[in-house]
């Protein structure tokens, strides 16, 4: 498969999210196994006899991470037929459930992703990355207190490694659902907790250009764009928008114009050329 050329791909990497909600913890599947390559290039487990009841769990992991795999790819369909696969090999697999509901999120299906979600925590009430991904789907949906109530039952999970993942989905929902003090306190944590996380810097300052703060703004979205290899369509954008809102119309040019030299072809670059500094 032809790789998109960086600076095409650099332009429509989201920070809006960054991959905070289909994230899929897998992070005990460490097995291994014999694979065989299909016409298609992908490698998939070699065929083999019907597995030993002991087997069945391993059998489940591997069809999993294939399953994510396939989803990170953007091939749900195929992620699918993987899931379902690991579901019969061990059908009490929570994490196979977690990653079904992603996938059938991805398929434009809420009510079967729900289902699968229910079923992750059922199977073990624990699982904050369950919560979390199933948080995310229920703002997709616009079911924003509900999607909250889940970030937070992820939030009050102990030990969990995700706080800053969960923090930065659960503001950007917050975002949507207009709760713009509540939505600062989360992406203020988010950023805390990891201040290298372009996403959390990008929404917060968002965050605060709508609020009229445009001095914390610039803080936040400047740490982006002084990084090359984080700067992107929208991060120049964004920059671009606070100058012009704070009355700097030579720094707000400035920026545009290296919007435009860098990423022509962007929506963001069309705006600039069109003076469409409001959108």
């Amino acid at each position: 498969m032809a790789r998109p050329h960086p600076a095409a791909a650099a332009s429509r990497r989201p920070f809006a999210l960054l991959g905070a909600a289909a994230v899929v913890a897998l992070a005990a599947c460490t097995t291994t196994t014999t694979t065989t390559e299909n016409p298609g290039g992908d490698s998939l487990p070699a065929a083999r006899t019907p597995p030993a009841p002991a087997d069945a769990e391993r059998r489940a992991r591997v069809r999993t991470e294939l399953a994510a795999g396939y989803l990170a790819r953007g091939q749900a369909a195929i992620a699918l037929e993987e899931i379902e696969q690991a579901i019969a090999a061990k059908p009490d697999f929570a994490d196979a459930y977690n990653v079904r509901g992603l996938i059938h999120a991805a398929l434009g299906d809420p009510g079967k992703a729900e289902e699968s979600f229910r079923r992750a925590l059922q199977l073990n009430p624990r699982d904050a990355d369950a919560m979390h991904n199933w948080g995310w789907v229920l703002c997709q949906d616009g079911r924003y207190a509900e999607a909250d109530a889940q970030f937070e039952r992820a939030l009050a999970q102990p030990r969990y490694l995700g706080v800053p993942r969960t923090l930065l989905a659960q503001g950007v929902c917050r975002m949507r659902a207009g709760q713009w003090d509540a939505a600062e306190r989360a992406l203020t944590r988010a950023y805390e907790f990891d201040p290298s996380n372009p996403a959390a810097a990008y929404n917060l300052s968002e965050l605060l250009l709508r609020r009229g703060d445009l001095e914390r703004a610039r803080f936040y979205i400047r740490r982006v764009n002084a990084q090359p290899d984080l700067t992107n369509a929208q991060s120049l954008w964004l920059a671009a928008r606070i100058e012009h809102r704070a009355g700097n119309t030579e720094g707000a040019n400035q920026l545009g114009r290296q919007l435009v030299a860098r990423f022509p072809q962007s929506p963001e670059a069309l705006a600039f050329e069109r003076g469409r500094f409001g959108d």
